[in-house]
């Protein structure tokens, strides 16, 4: 069984509702017919009723009926929803009247779902960017007790090579932020880990990689490699994590054990921690398209709930994966 064929079965028996924020968009609808076909997800569609049923009609989709429609524009729990709202930013200088107007935007009507556990996840991203999605999902669901960073993890497909024996790695941050400080990158680090356990149901062994094994180079962007590593074996001691390693040291056991001979992940790492979200993303991308494989996500960890971010180019086979994906991180 394939890691999406295994997640989707997860999702299956986990039965979650995930909001789908994006209701009238054409590969959001489709992908929602399939998985309301499936079982995969019991799905919440945001967006007005009678142009969902149209447009449902004139793709040829006959599961859609089995979803859950909201209609954020004429919703007639709006104003209860704008009291939720409210008292979560007043702090911030939101007023009612504004809290009025934001919750007819599906981004924030869908977080709110989620924050009064009327939703279990979300899936957004088909038609809106990155920072729209994740903005009401900082200020409304917030991050993990321990956690303030979010990040974005890539699942690596890698099948028959040798220096991936279970063929899967996971690659982040990848996809969030740029310049993470010693201790984001070690809560990164943390959160990918968590990742590796709950969703891809393996062990994880984790590399903080650098230009630098062991002290090989001296540099501020070594030490914070260093520093990260320590935190992360402070904030949870039974991890499996080893840093600062070179890519080859981290994945190449002949080289691991030469190049870092007293460490239990060198040759042998899963989990891959880059510096940086430049470092990251330039390397998931090089191995999806040089070494031809799979890139599944990205997966945001680090949030109180479950919320995943869509490529703007996106397929409709992507959006069922992240939603069976999001399903399994919801359990």
């Amino acid at each position: 069984m394939s890691l999406m064929e295994t997640i989707r079965s997860k999702a299956k028996k986990a039965g979650k509702r995930i909001v789908l924020p994006e209701g009238t968009e054409e590969r959001t609808l489709k992908a929602a017919d399939i998985l309301l076909n499936e079982e995969i997800a019991k799905i919440i569609l945001l967006g007005n009723k009678e142009k969902i049923q149209s447009l449902a009609k004139d793709f040829g989709l006959n599961n859609i009926s089995k979803a859950t429609i909201i209609d954020p524009q004429n919703n007639p729990r709006k104003h209860d929803y704008a009291a939720m709202l409210y008292e979560i930013r007043k702090n911030k200088g939101l007023t009612i009247e504004a809290a009025e107007k934001l919750v007819e935007d599906p981004l924030y009507l869908s977080t709110l779902l989620i924050k009064n556990k009327e939703a279990d996840g979300e899936v957004a991203g088909a038609g809106n960017n990155t920072a729209d999605v994740l903005r009401p999902a900082f200020q409304i669901i917030k991050t993990l007790p321990g956690i303030g960073v979010v990040s974005g993890a890539f699942i690596m497909v890698l099948e028959n090579n040798k220096h991936v024996p279970d063929g899967l790695l996971i690659f982040a941050d990848c996809a969030v932020h740029p310049d993470p400080t010693d201790e984001e990158l070690a809560q990164i680090a943390v959160s990918t880990a968590a990742t590796a356990r709950n969703i891809v149901g393996i062990e994880p062994r984790v590399a903080m990689l650098s230009f630098s094994t062991k002290g090989s180079a001296k540099h501020k962007l070594c030490d914070k490699v260093i520093n990260a590593t320590n935190i992360a074996k402070q904030m949870e001691p039974s991890l499996q994590i080893d840093g600062e390693l070179q890519a080859d040291t981290a994945i190449v056991e002949a080289i691991g054990k030469s190049k870092a001979p007293g460490s239990s992940i060198a040759g042998r790492a899963n989990v891959l921690i880059f510096p940086d979200l430049q470092s990251g993303n330039i390397a998931y991308k090089l191995v999806q398209r040089l070494a031809g494989a799979e890139a599944v996500g990205p997966v945001l960890q680090g949030l109180a709930a479950p919320i995943n971010d869509l490529s703007r180019g996106c397929s409709v086979s992507d959006i069922v994966n992240l939603v069976a994906i999001t399903a399994t991180q919801a359990v």
